[in-house]
């Protein structure tokens, strides 16, 4: 898809088209980069936004087991 460049005051910009929009889940924040000369737009994601998920999927394939015992002997002369 082509598009021109805009005036906008000073500065220049683009249109995006709404399906664009849609399909790339763009609310009213993105975040804009630039890699090699190319302009990059991505949607503002929450920390930890798929973690909940990931947590549910790792329960599910038994991927979720502690990797330190209880018994850790180096938690002998802590007081809890």
């Amino acid at each position: 898809m082509k598009s021109n460049l805009i005036k906008i005051g000073n500065s220049k910009g683009i249109r995006i088209s709404s399906s664009i929009i849609k399909e790339c889940e763009l609310e009213s924040e993105v975040e804009i980069k630039v890699v090699d000369k190319k302009i990059i737009i991505e949607a503002v994601k929450e920390p930890r936004a798929d973690w909940n998920r990931s947590f549910q999927n790792m329960h599910k394939n038994n991927e979720d087991a502690l990797l330190i015992s209880d018994d850790n002997i180096f938690d002998k002369d802590w007081e809890w």
